[in-house]
């Protein structure tokens, strides 16, 4: 059966390229990747600078302690924001990470998990790398004492992630793979029983985030959509953005409003010299649950 979709409305304009938007201390936060910053929007659309970053700040998490974490594209660390507002590493996506630095969830026990493209995305676009290139990727746990371990492999292209409210499921955007999958978490922060939680032809899911009733809203990085997803991979809602839609996140006091994150085009060369990228917002039903 179809889902009638409905149309998102324009909330803040002149973003170069939004990533990661996260719900935090009534405010919905955002990395730009090309304008340098991490951002946050309050509910009525006052937008302030958070975060002047020298390089290109990616996914977004928060240590029990309140202190930040920022997955740094380019250098392919994670660098942690101090009380005092200084940036110093925190952990490394190195040897594992073989494309730049993406999505990243934190649980509540402050384990950080970082996704990174697994090969030179942007090359692609610009056709100085071949189709050939693509390869798969590690999703990478880095635990508050900065150790690193790769928490899963061969993931094709691990991109949004969230993590039940119980803490023991995670499930992950694959965005070359059209599919969300599913790990079992342990206490520890291992992963197991890998599965496919829900297939999604003709998608190419972004950032995700998690549903009150388990379902998952997608960001379809091939298409102006978000859509709402149950396991197994029924559709249940779509909202129709006005450009491509890129990450999702639940937001408002009741966790019902739904940002979505758009741009006209993630090519680095096309979204670094303008500033078409947007963020959107619609009235939901279903609250917002797990992280981020």
């Amino acid at each position: 059966m179809s889902v009638q979709p409905v149309v998102a409305e324009p909330f803040v304009s002149g973003l170069h390229f939004g990533e990661c938007p996260r719900w935090h201390d009534g405010r919905l936060w955002y990395s730009d990747f090309f304008d340098h910053g991490v951002f946050s929007v309050s509910a009525e659309g006052e937008r302030r600078t958070e975060v002047a970053f020298a390089g290109e700040p990616a996914g977004l998490g928060w240590l029990p302690d309140g202190r930040l974490l920022i997955n740094s594209r380019l250098d392919r660390i994670v660098l942690r924001r101090e009380a005092d507002g200084s940036l110093v590493p925190h952990g490394t996506l190195h040897p594992w990470a073989a494309g730049n630095a993406n999505d990243l969830v934190v649980a509540d026990n402050g384990q950080a998990y970082a996704g990174n493209f697994g090969f030179d995305l942007d090359g692609l676009y610009d056709g100085t790398v071949e189709p050939s290139a693509i390869a798969a990727a590690s999703l990478i746990r880095v635990d508050p004492d900065g150790t690193s371990s790769v928490a899963a492999p061969e993931l094709q292209f691990p991109n949004g992630v969230v993590i039940t409210d119980d803490d023991a499921t995670l499930i992950i955007a694959e965005s070359f793979g059209g599919r969300l999958s599913a790990f079992d978490r342990r206490p520890d922060g291992a992963l197991s029983n890998r599965r496919v939680w829900a297939a999604l032809p003709g998608i190419g899911p972004d950032g995700i985030c998690l549903c009150a009733d388990g379902s998952v809203w997608v960001a379809n990085a091939l298409g102006a959509e978000c859509v709402r997803v149950a396991e197994g991979g029924e559709i249940l809602e779509r909202v129709t953005t006005s450009r491509n839609c890129f990450a999702c996140m639940l937001g408002d006091d009741d966790r019902r409003t739904l940002y979505l994150v758009t741009a006209v085009d993630s090519n680095a060369s096309v979204a670094r010299a303008s500033r078409n990228g947007a963020l959107e917002k619609v009235r939901t039903t279903v609250p917002g649950a797990g992280l981020p």
